[in-house]
């Protein structure tokens, strides 16, 4: 492949939406183009990428017996109001209509999809089990589309679904997903690690997220050194301290001024009090389907904590986006709450949620329900109840692990993949059964499994980059070699380039030759900056069959043979492309 031909737009500038590297560093190779917020189109060498990462997965999704399908991203209402989820989804979800007024939604996942198939055409165990997936464009109205593709509105996906008869063929299912995912992460050589996460709208009882290190990743991961523990902030259990101890007597309840101690800070230092004496409120109000409020919530924990919003909604059993801190005029009027000085007794006209921890501590300090008022020695039981007690703390570096005490560490990441086990959320609902060799009907027992494919590619570029561009692992770089020559109108130049190019093509590296009319330096600083392993430059010495070979990961340039450089080039290459098959992973 000659580049003089090939679409190739390269920018010299940090573009000034672009912050994350992996962001910047695709619009100046000219990999992805912005047609709008959040949406980006694939230019040549993007595609090939793109093309690539999708192969790996591809290949491991066949290797555990899955089978392909395309469905259409465009998905009729009924079958998302048949599972629940038309209204619970939320405003991520493109929702469209036809001429006809009939509802359709562009599909940000395709498990209503799925089961409809499955439930059309399974009828007897002898048919199960089943897993399906797809490499398809997903659509998610993001409200702040960031970072690329790390947080885009459109994206491609791989999404599987598996169908089994029972749980534990469930459980073998989502283990041989989690196996060939480890496999596809390993082989686009990733960094990453599966951790325990929260399901989310998705919904199921248990769920692994892969995440791929990287300092500017979204997600946080708490883990232990000490144990195998590993898990997302929203996911990971903080541990209640231990309740105070039965011989603390229960001390009258008073009434204190604390005049203008709007805070957990102010009040403990105007009280003498540690933190860890006092109760936080937390306000919110809850919302219908069509938006409007339904009804408010006062969420009580030890003041020196912080919520974790993810578990608390999972305790109420609404949707994220159904909840929101809550206008305080508002819910004073119902409910009796004074902004600052909240606390649980008194309160009426709204869910209370208590921590576990708080239930467990006497002698507290809260809100009194008053301006510039707080309560001493405020005990749950004899002074207020909750009608949900639930651990809703969000774990912080230094808290003791979940599973062996050890202070536990943080990092960040980026999602990659997902797997869930869905069990029987939609196949009950929408009736996806199978009869048994008695003619029984049982539930279908499902998993679904995600893979950002465009984002794989974006989180391979956060962790292989330098300050000159991007250094892509071979088995998803959109070349193998690439031959610069100095002088197009040198014959002598042209000619070994072409002949070094089609001796290493016919090896099956692939290979590009930079013929463009272009001063050296560009030539190279574009060959850096799109990141391709092998750079091998034919200049004044052609004449003599001598060229320079360079890796793009290391700093060293040697003058070999051509015909040395194209032996060098073709084992390099075709050693990284066996490292990482799946032949080679399956074995370690």
């Amino acid at each position: 492949m000659k580049m003089s031909r090939m679409y190739i737009r390269t920018l010299r500038e940090t573009p000034a939406e672009a912050v994350l590297p992996s962001h910047i560093l695709m619009i100046r190779t000219g990999m992805i183009r912005k047609l709008v917020s959040g949406i980006y189109g694939y230019m040549p060498i993007g595609k090939r990428v793109l093309e690539k990462v999708s192969g790996i997965v591809r290949e491991e999704m066949d290797s555990t017996g899955a089978e392909e399908i395309l469905m259409s991203a465009l998905q009729p209402a009924e079958l998302w109001q048949e599972s629940g989820r038309w209204g619970a989804y939320g405003p991520e979800m493109w929702r469209v209509r036809d001429r006809n007024d009939r509802e359709f939604c562009l599909g940000p996942t395709h498990e209503e999809i799925f089961t409809d198939i499955i439930r059309n055409g399974v009828s007897s165990y002898r048919q199960l089990p089943v897993t399906l997936y797809q490499i398809q464009t997903k659509y998610r109205d993001e409200a702040r589309p960031r970072f690329g593709l790390m947080r885009s509105r459109e994206f491609l996906m791989k999404d599987a679904y598996s169908f089994d008869r029972d749980k534990e063929g469930m459980d073998e299912s989502y283990q041989a997903m989690y196996d060939a995912y480890s496999r596809v992460f390993t082989r686009v050589g990733l960094t990453f690690r599966a951790v325990e996460a929260d399901s989310g709208a998705i919904g199921g009882n248990a769920s692994h997220e892969f995440t791929a290190l990287a300092e500017n990743g979204e997600s946080s991961i708490v883990y232990c050194d000490h144990c195998d523990m590993a898990a997302t902030d929203e996911r990971a259990e903080l541990r209640d301290d231990p309740p105070s101890p039965e011989s603390e007597a229960l001390k009258e309840l008073t009434e204190v001024e604390t005049p203008g101690t709007k805070t957990i800070e102010l009040v403990a230092d105007y009280l003498g009090l540690d933190q860890k004496q006092t109760i936080k409120a937390l306000l919110y109000e809850t919302y219908d389907d069509d938006g409007s409020v339904n009804g408010y919530v006062a969420a009580f924990i030890r003041g020196d904590r912080q919520a974790n919003l993810v578990k608390l909604v999972n305790a109420l059993d609404i949707p994220e986006h159904a909840i929101a801190f809550a206008d305080e005029v508002k819910m004073a009027e119902a409910t009796g709450c004074v902004a600052g000085f909240t606390g649980p007794v008194g309160l009426k006209n709204c869910t209370i949620v208590a921590d576990t921890e708080i239930v467990g501590l006497k002698n507290l300090c809260a809100g009194a329900n008053k301006e510039n008022y707080h309560l001493l020695n405020v005990n749950y039981g004899r002074d207020y109840t909750a009608d949900i007690v639930t651990n809703f703390k969000l774990i912080e570096e230094g808290d003791p692990c979940p599973v062996c005490g050890a202070p536990v560490k943080f990092t960040r990441g980026i999602e990659v993949g997902q797997v869930f086990k869905l069990g029987t959320k939609y196949s009950a609902p929408m009736g996806a059964v199978y009869k048994d060799e008695n003619m029984q009907e049982h539930d279908i027992e499902m998993g679904c499994y995600g893979i950002g494919v465009s984002r794989t590619m974006a989180a391979i570029v956060e962790q292989y980059h330098d300050d000159d561009g991007i250094l892509w692992p071979v088995p998803v770089a959109p070349y193998h070699v690439i031959i610069t020559v100095m002088k197009i109108k040198d014959e002598e130049q042209m000619a070994l380039a072409e002949r070094m190019e089609k001796e290493l093509t016919a090896q099956g590296i692939e290979t590009v030759v930079d013929d463009r009319d272009e001063r050296p330096g560009v030539k190279f600083k574009d060959a850096d900056l799109i990141g391709i392993p092998v750079r091998i430059t034919v200049g004044r010495r052609a004449e003599e069959g001598v060229v320079e070979y360079k890796l793009r990961k290391e700093a060293d340039k040697v003058e070999l043979s051509a015909e040395d450089a194209v032996a060098q080039a073709a084992a390099y290459i075709q050693s990284e492309l066996a490292a990482h098959s799946h032949e080679a992973v399956m074995g370690k």
